[in-house]
């Protein structure tokens, strides 16, 4: 497809992608660990198999290996085999490189036509993110953070564009200013950083540092298709190993030591893939699965795949009359209301990446048998005729919670290819009437005095928001109407800010211990088991949690 883009399409596409980012350390070869999954063995026995190296299993993984054997499958590669990729100026290359499947990020677009990614790398989301550190609200555990931030966290510098951002939140109302802190705390604050002072990306995957490398064993590109349970006799199912498939195509199992009844499956796949596993596991609805000729149905689970949510966000574009600072976001305000507030500037991305990444929609688009006629129809009519710089910022609301839920079904048997996702975004009037109050204060920080010299004269925040509407942002439907409606622009103009979660809810599929209900010895560790998000990004969290579970279960291991 011959495809031009707009320099204004190019900039808005940034803003749209500013929470990815690309990984790269000088850690390459460091982990003796780390290995292919071609060189695994056909059978091979652990005290814990954990599925996922992600933002939550790395940290698990390298806790429980101080007192246990420990196998983590992790079906994408390094973050260290790219060391080019840790320039913060090239945070959006590895979201855009989704037709490689040995990309660090999938594609997937949910039912509601909202284009979404998934990690595929060890690390997981936190090799893609924008970095932003900071810890969740006083209702979630707090423990092991310290852990967690010693390693990996630092503190942003703040420059021209950012300083503006935060005058301009204050004079919008969002006060008080809370300076510097990781603590999620009403106001503006300026919160925590994954990135340090020379823009390099530190990742989950650098928890495993803390790992014993005489007892862990991390198989890269190792695609987990069942896991395996027991069923005697009217007995609970009890999960005793897994099956996983290498780059070759060959089929690998990994058990459970027989020898010790402390031994567990963990799940740390994420909020897709660990329902999505279960299911084909044979756990979950079972006419769902029936349907779908999962055999054996191990337990009807009817909660698995339910409760799924992904919060809002919604980008306004600033064109600069100065040069902006190459920043991601470091600064965030926290409303009365369920709406966060944050910001980027200065960013760049290709032609070339751009012609990339909506090959690939328009490709899964065509497999998914997807209605592709409108977003064909808005990528023909692309070059809009303005001429914009990359000299820019963006503002973005994230709705938090949110309230609006929705479910996962399988689409087929393949583990690597996408369930189908339904977040049924602002179902909820609350959700709406954040999403209106959150873009009421972006419009008010752009109109403010202190942030406007990074903005044209007699350019004002309710006119910047036009820009979103000519846009491929998503496969939603457009109301043009002669009266401007912000709750009909919130529906319109959804976008995803990558914080999805849900499906193995607490209380519903796990337990409070995170241990699956009716079922032994497997557990759910990650964000698919949460009932909202915490905080303004969840990385923080789902890290710690990690570490906290880890620490829990070696306590229990202990007393056994």
């Amino acid at each position: 497809m011959d495809l031009y883009i707009s320099p204004l399409f190019r900039l808005i596409l940034v803003a749209t992608f500013i929470f990815h980012d690309s990984c790269s350390s000088d850690k390459a070869g460091y982990y003796s660990f780390l290995k292919d999954a071609t060189s695994a063995p056909t059978l091979s026995h652990f005290d814990y198999i954990i599925i996922g190296g992600g933002t939550a299993g790395s940290a698990l993984a390298a806790t429980l290996s101080q007192n246990a054997t420990v196998l983590v499958l992790e079906r994408g590669g390094s973050p260290y085999d790219n060391p080019a990729a840790t320039d913060i100026g090239n945070f959006a290359n590895t979201l855009i490189n989704i037709t490689d499947l040995n990309s660090w990020s999938q594609l997937f677009i949910s039912e509601d036509g909202v284009f979404n990614t998934r990690a595929r790398v060890l690390g997981g989301g936190t090799v893609l993110n924008a970095g932003f550190y900071s810890r969740a609200e006083d209702e979630f555990v707090e423990a092991a953070y310290e852990w967690v931030e010693k390693k990996l966290v630092f503190e942003p510098q703040i420059k021209g564009w950012q300083t503006a951002f935060i005058d301009g939140l204050l004079e919008a109302g969002v006060t008080p200013y809370n300076g510097f802190t990781y603590e999620h705390i009403y106001g503006t604050k300026v919160g925590g950083t994954i990135f340090d002072r020379d823009g390099h990306r530190h990742t989950a995957a650098d928890l495993l540092e803390y790992a014993n490398p005489n007892t862990i064993v991390v198989y890269l590109h190792a695609s987990v298709h069942k896991i395996l349970f027991t069923t005697k006799g009217n007995s609970r199912p009890k999960a005793y190993g897994v099956i996983f498939q290498d780059a070759n195509g060959v089929f690998h199992t990994a058990e459970l030591t027989v020898q010790d009844a402390r031994s567990e499956v963990i799940l740390s796949a994420g909020a897709i893939a660990s329902p999505q596993l279960l299911m084909l596991s044979g756990v979950g609805p079972a006419a769902h699965l029936a349907v779908h000729g999962v055999n054996p149905i191990i337990l009807d689970h009817p909660m698995v795949g339910q409760g799924m949510g992904d919060n809002p966000m919604h980008p306004v574009f600033i064109p600069s009359p100065k040069p902006v600072e190459v920043s991601l976001v470091q600064v965030v305000g926290i409303p009365n209301f369920a709406s966060y507030i944050e910001g980027g500037s200065g960013l760049s991305l290709s032609i070339s990446l751009t012609r990339t990444f909506f090959n690939g929609v328009l490709d899964l688009l065509n497999k998914l048998k997807f209605p592709s006629q409108s977003i064909s129809k808005l990528l023909k009519s692309l070059d809009l005729g303005l001429n914009v710089t990359t000299q820019a910022g963006v503002i973005i609301q994230k709705v938090s919670g949110p309230l609006s839920r929705g479910h996962l079904e399988l689409r087929n048997t393949n583990p690597d290819d996408n369930p189908s996702v339904t977040f049924n975004y602002y179902q909820d009037p609350e959700d709406l009437n954040n999403c209106v109050k959150g873009l009421s204060a972006i419009i008010n920080v752009i109109d403010s005095k202190g942030y406007s010299s990074y903005k044209y004269p007699g350019v004002n925040g309710r006119g910047l928001l036009n820009l979103i509407l000519a846009l491929p942002i998503n496969l939603r439907p457009r109301h043009i109407t002669s009266t401007f409606d912000l709750k009909q622009y919130c529906m319109d103009t959804t976008m995803t800010i990558y914080h999805y979660h849900g499906g193995c809810q607490v209380g519903k599929v796990v337990d409070n211990d995170y241990k699956v209900l009716g079922i032994d010895a497997l557990r759910v560790i990650d964000a698919s088991t949460f009932l909202k998000s915490p905080g303004t990004n969840p990385q923080a969290t789902i890290m710690m949690l990690g570490r906290y579970m880890g620490q829990k279960i070696l306590r229990e291991r202990e007393a056994f």
